[in-house]
């Protein structure tokens, strides 16, 4: 599949993105575990970023200047119709070029529609992207070996690719990043997310590591405690 047909695949998808009963939760929690990691921050890019705003609403919530991009006509129209404050780029992200270096990126659900063959040079531009000490989010297929397929379980057939895990922690670890955070969030399914944060200039104080663990750590409770009344 072309990322053309990507791109008419979520234009399909995009009035339903928009509306009431798309779980906007998806993702959030994923998210905020991300956030927890990131000291200051003031810009953040959307990659993938559909049309319902929801990670859009989260960045901004913690003070970011959020970017979206989008290859879908369609969701970038109703994207930019729910924020029109925010800068929009209808693009591939194979051809963009970013415009500058971001403190925050996410590439939720979006980054495995990246034909297989340009998977590793799309994520070295993503994670060179970062700010030193930025933060980058992003799902993939959890699998040990590079693969590929065609699935149409959202309805339109959509194409996805993953590097493997060993292939994607080496590409990181080139780049300068490290992976701090990797969850199969949704297990027994492959869905697999990364935290991934550019290395500071210096090492991190014992006092700021200290600190980031706290934030970390009440995080975690949080979460399980909304977990936890849930059930």
């Amino acid at each position: 599949m072309t990322p053309v047909d990507i791109a008419g695949g979520y234009d399909q998808l995009a009035d339903f993105w928009n509306s009431g009963d798309f779980p906007r939760d998806n993702g959030i929690a994923q998210h905020a575990r991300a956030l927890a990691f990131l000291g200051h921050g003031q810009h953040a890019l959307d990659i993938g970023c559909g049309s319902s705003g929801r990670v859009i609403d989260l960045l901004q919530r913690h003070g970011l200047t959020v970017e979206g991009l989008d290859i879908s006509p369609r969701m970038i129209e109703l994207a930019r119709r729910r924020h029109p404050e925010v800068t929009f780029h209808h693009a591939d992200i194979c051809e963009w070029r970013p415009p500058r270096t971001y403190d925050f990126i996410s590439a939720w659900d979006s980054f495995w529609h990246v034909p297989l063959s340009r998977q590793a040079s799309v994520l070295r531009k993503i994670l060179h992207a970062l700010n030193q000490g930025g933060v980058c989010i992003f799902s993939t297929g959890g699998l040990d070996e590079p693969n590929e397929k065609i699935d149409a379980c959202m309805g339109p057939s959509m194409y996805y690719g993953t590097l493997g895990i060993p292939g994607m922690l080496g590409l990181i670890s080139d780049t300068g990043c490290v992976c701090r955070h990797l969850e199969y969030d949704q297990y027994p399914e492959l869905h697999l997310y990364v935290v991934v944060q550019r290395a500071e200039a210096s090492p991190a104080g014992l006092h700021d590591i200290q600190k980031r663990d706290r934030r970390i750590h009440g995080l975690g409770q949080h979460l399980e405690g909304e977990y936890d009344g849930d059930s």
